[in-house]
């Protein structure tokens, strides 16, 4: 008798099996694909005057240019499961110093930067190509352990680079090269750059433009690249001072773009984060619980106790009221300012210097009754800094948008932040644009003591001027400031007359 031969599974679950067996392997092509590309897909190279890195990540699409501390640029140039990411990291001294010094040079750095990147762009995908063969190969080994699975692996990885590359080369959109997306400090570039309809009309103004952003970010990373460490050994803690951001979007942006620009362990607010302390400019206030790192806050004369109660509610944030935190081993002292006078013309800040010193001689008796003083000690207005002197090392305020050093009769050093928003929509009052400014303050971990400061400026509105300025001071005594009044320190922030008359009405 003959016997039936076994039919075999049926046509369906052979199927199956032979996709299932595919899915497989695209996945795992595709995992170690990606993995390559991720820990090792990131090249350097010079980009006109900067050196840069550059990336493919998985997102969708586009291409962006970071430029910290200042923000970013996305273009929306392409579609795909890739996105190239483009960091300027510091500028080449030597070729800064030559593109600044030769007209001719300067005149091409456009082309010169738009020639150097299609280079880089080109290494970059000849990179990650290799990359991710190799990876998706080496991972179907490990998986499978079978010979033939990574050339399969490796097929496999190569059409879906085809893929990615014919999707973005159908998708290619060089008229959104005009019009790119700005993020940071970055974000006012349109109204210095002209709109993209005018950069179609007037391109030589828009390439002239382009000249000074580069020139002026190079300027930028030169002096980082260049300053001296701010100490000889040890540990140091780096904390940053604002004030006075009075809802400037852009201050916002700055201390955003510093903090992580710098590796600041903390912020210090010295008050007046908004104009009129009301319910509707509370909403951008929630971005201070973002930042990723401890934020101290004091009141100042244009905050009220519902926004300090706001800045208490948000994440990682303290608001100090004749009390004391420590942050990164810092400890820090601080009381408000005692006025709410949100609004110059009604008179109401005519209560004079007498409360001011009482508040200062609160916080003063706060830090006596500690067992060490702390390392700094915030106040809003400058006046409140008199109680303090001799007591502790450094007072930190604001409200008067002009920044000063200068050292107290008994030693103390008190630092005055301009304004960290260019004073906000008041700079719009003025003939000249108020600059934002931030200090990145360096201090000893183990003792405390201010080893060295960062003075930041940004020019205001419409401005894109940059500056970094290093002060450093000997060890172990306080440097006398450059600019700084001797003696007497706090009588330039008396009002002139009667001592009880109103503060500016720029404050």
């Amino acid at each position: 008798m003959i016997e039936p031969t076994d039919p075999g599974p049926p046509r369906w679950e052979r199927s199956a099996r032979v996709a299932g067996r595919w899915t497989l392997r695209v996945a795992v092509a595709l995992v170690g694909a990606l993995l390559a590309v991720l820990l090792f897909g990131r090249i350097s190279a010079p980009i006109g005057p900067f050196d840069a890195s550059l990336a493919f990540r998985p997102a969708g699409g586009n291409a962006t240019v970071a430029v910290p501390p200042l923000g970013s640029i996305t273009v929306d140039v392409y579609d795909g499961p890739l996105r190239l990411d483009v960091a300027l990291q510091r500028v080449d001294q030597e070729r800064a110093e030559a593109l600044a010094n030769d007209p001719v040079r300067l005149a091409g750095v456009v082309t010169e930067v738009s020639e150097d990147l299609q280079s880089a762009v080109v290494r970059l995908v000849w990179t990650t190509a290799g990359l991710a063969v190799l990876g998706a190969a080496v991972t179907s080994l490990v998986v499978t352990r079978r010979r033939k699975e990574p050339l399969i692996a490796a097929g496999v990885t190569t059409v879906l680079l085809l893929g990615t590359a014919g999707l973005g080369a159908a998708t290619w959109r060089p008229e959104a090269l005009s019009q790119p997306t700005y993020s940071g400090l970055l974000a006012n570039a349109t109204s210095l750059i002209g709109s993209a309809e005018d950069i179609v009309t007037r391109f030589d103004a828009y390439r002239a433009s382009l000249e000074d952003i580069v020139g002026n970010v190079g300027t930028l990373y030169a002096t980082l690249s260049s300053l001296p460490a701010p100490s000889g050994g040890g540990d140091t803690v780096v904390l940053l001072h604002v004030s006075d951001l009075h809802l400037n979007p852009s201050g916002f942006d700055l201390v955003r773009q510093v903090v992580d620009q710098f590796g600041v362990d903390g912020v210090l607010d010295t008050g007046d984060i908004t104009d009129w302390g009301s319910g509707p400019e509370n909403r951008l206030i929630t971005s201070v619980g973002t930042l990723g790192v401890p934020y101290v806050f004091i009141r100042g004369n244009h905050d009220s106790a519902v926004t300090a109660g706001l800045v208490a509610a948000q994440p990682n944030t303290t608001v100090l009221d004749a009390s004391t935190v420590t942050v990164a081993g810092i400890e820090i002292a601080g009381i408000p300012d005692p006025r709410f006078t949100p609004d110059k013309s009604t008179g109401d800040d005519d209560a004079g210097v007498d409360v001011l010193e009482e508040s200062g001689e609160e916080l003063a008796d706060v830090v006596e009754d500690l067992p060490e003083p702390p390392a700094i000690a915030m106040v809003h207005d400058p006046r409140q800094a008199q109680p303090l002197d001799g007591l502790v090392d450094v007072v930190l305020a604001g409200h008067t948008h002009d920044r000063k050093v200068s050292e107290l009769d008994d030693g103390t050093l008190l630092m005055v932040q301009g304004s960290t928003g260019g004073a906000g929509l008041r700079a719009l009052q003025g003939e000249y644009p108020e600059p934002l400014t931030c200090t990145v303050l360096y201090l000893d971990a183990e003792t405390g003591r201010l080893q060295a400061y960062d003075e930041i400026t940004l020019g205001g509105l419409g401005e894109t001027e940059v500056m970094i300025q290093r002060h450093t001071l000997p060890t172990g005594e306080q440097q006398e400031s450059t600019g700084g009044t001797e003696d007497g320190a706090l009588d330039e922030y008396l009002p002139p007359g009667d001592a009880s008359a109103p503060a500016s009405p720029a404050e």
